[in-house]
């Protein structure tokens, strides 16, 4: 199936290497930003970079909606497509409806609206091997669905079909899971770096927590520290310790009672 994408951002790049890698040609590829369209474009076979929104002539039949959620609306409101061509969005949190009152609104023909949701998180220059990624699928009609299912099938190993309530679910708990936890890794190397010690002495501890948690049938079942073991003393240790950076006081209030308070 040819394709195009629409965003040249980390999650654009990924997908388009790899649906070329799968027989997949890309027709075209958009960024507001001619630069990245075409450093993308470099990449694939026959790819041309656009900085319009104009597909009306494109040979492509599905086109990927990779762009940040709040320039969604605005990108739908230029975008031109042939009539009945896929349009898939690759948000974990927009619904199909979402992306179905914008084309209704501002598209004159029929579109096929449905969501491509790779749930990982992209870097720029970074190769990941999309196998490992799960892909969660939903589309207006049947026959939509299955060629995405199949279009995800051959990259990955993992594919579910989501409604959009259950995405945006996903979507949650996966910022807990990744964001915040990476947010908690940078914040323990500030820790470190004040005091002049090494962040590297923190990794095997970091390193086994992680293996523990997703071997675990629930992680809960593998917490330690002070605070599952309501240890007053280092906690109240710890607190002294912060009471200079109120930030790092209350996120350390707040995620041991957290602890403690987890049915």
């Amino acid at each position: 199936m040819k394709i195009s994408i629409i965003g040249s951002g980390n999650v654009g790049w990924h997908l388009g290497i790899a649906f070329e890698n799968h027989h997949h040609p890309i027709c075209e590829v958009f960024s507001r930003n001619i630069a990245k369209a075409e450093k993308l474009s470099e990449m694939l076979y026959k790819a041309e970079a656009k900085t319009d929104l104009d597909f009306s002539e494109s040979e492509a039949e599905l086109f990927i909606l990779s762009v940040a959620d709040d320039a969604m609306e605005d990108v739908c409101s230029k975008l031109i497509l042939p009539e009945n061509a896929i349009l898939a969005h690759t948000s974990g949190s927009k619904s199909l409806e979402d992306l179905q009152k914008l084309m209704l609104i501002y598209h004159d023909l029929p579109v096929k609206c449905a969501v491509f949701y790779p749930l990982m998180t992209f870097s720029a220059n970074k190769a990941l091997d999309l196998r490992n990624v799960p892909f969660c699928i939903e589309a207006i009609d049947d026959e939509t669905e299955q060629i995405l299912v199949d279009i995800a099938q051959e990259m990955s190993n993992t594919v579910y079909l989501l409604s959009s309530e259950e995405r945006k679910v996903l979507h949650v708990a996966a910022v807990f899971a990744c964001n915040f936890t990476n947010h908690l890794l940078a914040l323990s190397k500030s820790i470190t770096d004040n005091e002049n010690l090494e962040f590297d002495l923190l990794k095997p501890i970091i390193s086994e927590t992680f293996k523990k948690a997703l071997k675990a049938e629930d992680p809960a079942d593998v917490q330690t520290g002070p605070a599952i073991r309501n240890d007053k003393t280092i906690i109240n240790r710890h607190l002294d310790y912060l009471k200079d950076d109120t930030r790092l006081l209350e996120i350390y209030e707040v995620l041991t009672e957290s602890i403690q308070n987890k049915p």
